[in-house]
């Protein structure tokens, strides 16, 4: 049996990331701003409440990340009953999703690390034994890179992603309302309050989405009739695939700012908004919009809308699953 590890990453630049096995989780963000060290990913003070927190912090999110509406599939005229834990809706892989497990280290150097995770078949109830493997990688430019890989044996849906909430401006000030948020997408997909999407794609000009200029995430926040549905950002945006970058947040300092690239057709953009009472490292707890998640995927309940224009999320057993998202962190001194 694997046990519970911490694993540290470092660059020639002084930034350090921390990693643990129990989740593939992403625990810690430390980078170099003007001569001190500014920690940037919310987190907990130990493994013990990382296993309790229910906001993933951190986490490798599988096997679909995101909701299922009804927690059910269908996949050559066959039904699947998925393990529903958020009503009776799935989020996020079910109640026992990647982000609970304990991962074996394949590989580990003082810039990358390898997770390796075996999920079988009927694993919450999706079909098929998943062999998925991801890799971090600290890069000397200061790039987080995250690599995904699965093979299966039978079709199913994947569609994994990362966690991360972010706090540029150190994850111990209050909250990121005063960051700027640039996300290239053209399109959002409009929810009804349990998260699941209830129309069609809609222009990110409808509703006050649009995010293709930097915008105060403040900015009339809970006025957007979209916003008041879900208590704040709590939309995927289905990426711009003519621009280089997927999104780009900047610190109320103008100290920081993070490059968002990923292969992934959509970017799910999350304010925290359900952030208070999840412990943090200081023996307190954080409050909501205390860190903002970006996360890499596929549009949510994906596979109940075959039409929607993005690659399939389906898996089949002859294909690899083979997706990265880098966090790129530039530091203004």
């Amino acid at each position: 049996m694997p046990i519970t590890q911490i694993i540290e990453l470092s660059n020639k630049q002084g930034m350090q990331i921390k990693l643990s096995n129990w989740g593939a989780t992403w625990l810690s963000c430390e980078l170099p701003v003007n001569g001190q060290t500014r920690e940037v990913l919310l987190g907990c003070r130990s493994l013990e409440q990382y296993q309790q927190q229910d906001a993933y912090l951190g986490a490798t999110i599988g096997r679909y990340a995101n909701r299922i509406a009804n927690a059910t599939i269908n996949i050559d005229n066959k039904q699947y009953y998925l393990t529903a834990n958020q009503g009776v809706n799935q989020l996020h892989g079910g109640k026992l999703g990647f982000d609970k497990q304990l991962w074996l280290i394949q590989s580990c150097s003082d810039q990358q690390v390898t997770f390796l995770l075996i999920s079988p078949d009927g694993d919450q109830g999706f079909p098929g034994e998943l062999n998925v493997t991801v890799t971090y990688k600290l890069t000397d430019d200061n790039q987080v890179i995250i690599l995904f890989n699965a093979t299966t044996t039978k079709t199913t849906p994947v569609n994994l992603t990362n966690h991360a909430y972010f706090n540029l401006d150190g994850e111990i000030s209050k909250d990121i309302l005063n960051h700027k948020l640039k996300v290239n997408a053209n399109y959002y997909l409009p929810v009804n309050a349990n998260g699941i999407p209830n129309k069609g794609l809609a222009s990110v000009a409808m509703h006050d989405m649009d995010l293709r200029q930097p915008k105060l995430l403040s900015e009339k926040l809970l006025e957007s009739a979209e916003r008041q549905i879900t208590g704040g950002y709590d939309h995927a945006y289905l990426l711009d695939k003519t621009k280089a970058i997927a999104a780009q947040l900047i610190s109320s300092d103008k100290k920081v700012t993070m490059n968002v690239t990923t292969t992934k057709p959509s970017l799910q953009i999350y304010t925290g908004n359900f952030l208070q009472h999840t412990p943090n490292r200081h023996n307190g707890e954080y409050g909501n919009f205390a860190g903002i998640a970006l996360e890499s995927q596929f549009l949510p309940d994906s596979p109940n809308h075959p039409d929607w224009p993005q690659p399939s999320c389906f898996l089949q057993p002859e294909q690899i699953y083979e997706h990265y998202t880098a966090y790129q962190f530039f530091i203004n001194q």
